[in-house]
């Protein structure tokens, strides 16, 4: 299998199935890399889908540091690598690391298309209807990481997969915990929860930022505000951004998402709700 050393000696595993214009399934703090199994089937077809283990995690070599400089060092070396991106397809806080890259390498990614979340930190998303909104509960949640990392991913899981029984739910909690150390998760999550320095870049890449969002997106008692909460936000935020809508999550809506990658990845925007 693939690996490079990062720029700080630090040994990074990734993958590439497909051929074709590159696209990057950006691995984010919580995720178990099977999230993207779904839209890598599709997108394989079409595209040269690449994949990483971030530091910490999988096969890449479980060393610090974790924190936002490093974590955004090693994107662009893997861009260096494998790229030039295309695409790169982000959840939550890969958003923001992307967004970094795009505007100070164009060289090495092209686009960037944020599922479910655009390049800002949770200080953005105050007043929404959504638990990310309070500091309070951001901060015990971040705590609870810290303290109790197995508690923290399973209250995760569940909350975002009601439907999972609690043997479905415990050998996913096991898995996550096998991919990802504690340390490496915890000062992800922090690093993103407290991070305002994402927006100017996102501004920058203008028309290269791409959000999708989906019509069952958060609302109250989700960590994420509703669709209609996150396009207000995005729109204020990111004025220059193509906006998109699926119908669910790159789970379950794994081909309308790999749409959304092959549009941007040809210059289309059929997907954009207000053309």
């Amino acid at each position: 299998m693939p690996e490079i050393t990062a720029r700080d000696g630090v040994r990074l595993h990734w993958t590439e199935r497909g051929s074709g214009p590159a696209v990057l399934l950006a691995p984010y703090w919580s995720m178990h890399p099977s999230v993207f199994d779904p839209v890598e089937a599709v997108l394989e077809h079409d595209f040269r889908v690449i994949r990483f283990d971030e530091r910490g995690t999988g096969a890449s070599d479980r060393t610090g540091p974790y924190d936002l400089a490093a974590t955004v060092s090693d994107l662009e070396s893997i861009c260096e690598e494998a790229g030039p991106i295309e695409v790169a397809l982000c959840l939550v806080d890969a958003s923001n690391l992307a967004v970094r890259v795009a505007d100070a390498r164009p060289d090495l990614l092209r686009s960037v298309v944020c599922m479910g979340s655009a390049p800002f930190g949770a200080g953005r998303l105050e007043g929404s209807d959504s638990l990310i909104s309070s500091t309070v509960v951001i901060g015990a949640f971040l705590q609870q990481i810290g303290t109790d990392y197995r508690g923290a991913i399973r209250a995760t899981l569940a909350g975002a997969n009601t439907g999972l029984s609690e043997d479905a739910l415990k050998e996913r909690v096991q898995a996550q915990l096998d991919y990802a150390d504690a340390e490496a998760a915890s000062t992800r999550a922090r690093e993103w929860a407290h991070d305002s320095g994402a927006v100017e870049p996102g501004r920058r890449i203008g028309s290269r930022l791409h959000v999708c969002l989906s019509e069952t997106l958060g609302g109250p008692n989700s960590w994420f505000p509703s669709a209609a909460e996150m396009e207000v936000v995005v729109r204020d935020v990111f004025p220059d951004a193509a906006l998109y809508w699926t119908s669910d999550g790159i789970v379950s809506a794994a081909g309308e998402a790999a749409a959304v990658i092959s549009n941007v990845a040809t210059g289309e925007r059929s997907y954009d709700r207000l053309a």
